[in-house]
């Protein structure tokens, strides 16, 4: 008991010597959580592991980046319908903070607030600390089963349906969608839920010399987060309509990630 009062104390400490912008921000970040309707057991996590007490005490970093770092400006996010929804955007290469200020941007602009149900690699659950933090923050391992669950439980799922081929891209392909197939049109039709293409594009960056060409936003450059209207899919589509609606998203993350990247260029 006394390590724990220590420990809390030392937290409000900290707390209070935080700028003004910054606590002004921690306390938006706790206001938001809480307009996020959760089902919690009493130990305070939900069923896949997501903590809303250690998203207050961890993402003030992520948030102050997506401020006044990245200067992330966020369009059209009001087409997010609420209840479930697919969110489907496309890996601008090896940017490894698009996922993060999406989130970000879900959790900050979006009204109601969403907790952003990222579906992750295989891999990162094995990763030390990683896969704690990401089940803590509310990923998941991006199987369907996963995926399907969420959904039924009226989450707001992310995924990059490029996978490591959307993250490996060459630098001049970095806004070129890689084909994907049809497993999240197939999920978006057992579950229901409207997909909604989103992107992100950065007005200025360093590509690194690395055999994945990594890109790294500039300190203080724009970020322009952008959601496309809502895709549903019929209950009652066969394989072909199906097909059409693929066909359909890709076209469409295509579009809104070519027009973001010019309008973030040119400072619109």
């Amino acid at each position: 008991m006394a390590d724990s009062s220590a420990l809390t104390a030392l937290a409000d400490f900290a707390g209070a010597m935080l700028p003004l912008s910054a606590r002004d921000l921690q306390t938006r970040i706790d206001e938001q959580l809480s307009k996020v309707p959760n089902s919690l057991n009493e130990f305070g996590f939900d069923g896949y592991g997501m903590s809303p007490q250690w998203m207050r005490r961890f993402l003030l970093p992520g948030a102050l980046l997506y401020r006044h770092y990245f200067r992330v400006e966020t369009f059209d996010i009001d087409r997010l319908p609420q209840g479930r929804v697919l969110l489907i955007a496309n890996h601008a290469g090896q940017l490894p903070f698009d996922g993060a200020m999406l989130a970000m941007a879900l959790l900050l602009e979006a009204t109601p607030p969403r907790i952003a149900r990222a579906m992750g690699e295989y891999w990162i659950p094995q990763l030390p600390w990683v896969g704690v933090a990401a089940a803590r923050g509310g990923a998941l391992v991006g199987t369907p089963q996963n995926c399907t669950h969420m959904l039924q439980n009226e989450e707001c799922v992310v995924a990059f349906p490029e996978g490591v081929r959307g993250m490996n891209k060459l630098f001049r392909q970095r806004y070129q969608l890689q084909r994907f197939g049809m497993g999240f049109m197939r999920l978006a039709l057992e579950s229901g839920a409207p997909i909604v293409p989103i992107t992100a594009s950065a007005s200025r960056f360093k590509a690194f010399r690395s055999w994945d060409r990594f890109q790294l936003p500039h300190p203080f450059a724009r970020v322009r987060i952008t959601h496309a209207k809502p895709i549903t899919v019929p209950a009652d589509a066969e394989t072909e309509a199906i097909e059409q609606k693929r066909v359909e998203l890709e076209r469409a993350l295509t579009r809104i990630t070519t027009e973001n990247d010019a309008k973030v260029r040119d400072g619109g």
